[in-house]
């Protein structure tokens, strides 16, 4: 950034640091959430206001507490730009796992799985739901290896529904666009598109309190049948069902 002097020169100034201030109902609550994701207090007041704030690593977040705040009207979102969605979601997911014995898919607190992101040009991201409400958006920062763009039907279908849920935060628009897909199977429908397609639906329905609908898709997932390479294709699917089922158990 260059920054003009008064006697006319410009100087670079680097390393700056930005911080997001968001909001909540309650900073203990906050914090005990942040904590089974890694992070760490590093400051925190009760008056004049109270207020947090938290650190993991390079990662920096703030938040102050409003009396009566409700985290569904919540608009507070950031972006958190990493090298490695995987590596921080692997991290989150093992904290949740320790902590609550299962990866909080549904409800607020939550977490989605690191996806690409058409909207994004292709690139992986994932997002926190706080207890504030607050959508902590996670995207990778190096656009390296974009995922290819979808194909087939079924693929466009989740890459549409990822979206409107994902990212838009509409997990009943998404609900129509997977069942839409579902409803009418074709010949040569690709079998681990089908898996994903079906494994993320269970997710939705669990954003929308619908567990029978989520057992239904998983009972659908194991009948689906894959050949050795189709399954190896489809592990990251069959991980994020074994979440599901253990999130519904």
């Amino acid at each position: 950034m260059r920054v003009p002097i008064h006697d006319g020169y410009e100087v670079r100034v680097t390393n700056e640091v930005t911080v997001p201030l968001l909001p909540c109902a309650s900073i203990d609550d906050i914090v005990a959430f942040y904590e089974v994701l890694g992070f760490h207090t590093t400051y925190k007041q009760r008056k004049p206001n109270p207020a947090v704030g938290l650190q993991r690593e390079d990662l920096h977040l703030q938040f102050f507490e409003i009396a009566g705040f409700d985290p569904a009207q919540s608009y507070g979102s950031c972006l958190v730009l990493t090298s490695d969605t995987g590596q921080l979601y692997r991290a989150f997911a093992a904290g949740m796992r320790a902590a609550y014995g299962k990866v909080l898919v549904s409800g607020t607190p939550r977490m989605t799985r690191p996806r690409a992101r058409k909207n994004a040009d292709g690139m992986s991201g994932f997002s926190v739901i706080d207890p504030g409400g607050n959508w902590i958006r996670v995207f990778q920062s190096a656009p390296a290896s974009p995922a290819p763009a979808p194909t087939g039907r079924l693929g466009k279908a989740m890459a549409n529904a990822v979206v409107q849920s994902d990212s838009r935060g509409d997990a009943r628009q998404a609900a129509r666009i997977l069942d839409s897909a579902l409803a009418r199977p074709e010949a040569d429908d690709d079998p681990v598109a089908l898996v994903e397609v079906l494994v993320y639906r269970a997710e939705v329905a669990m954003v929308l309190n619908d567990p029978a609908t989520a057992v239904e898709m998983l009972a659908r997932v194991d009948r689906v049948a894959l050949s050795a390479d189709e399954a190896t294709r489809a592990a990251a699917a069959y991980e994020a069902a074994t979440d599901l089922a253990a999130a519904l158990s």
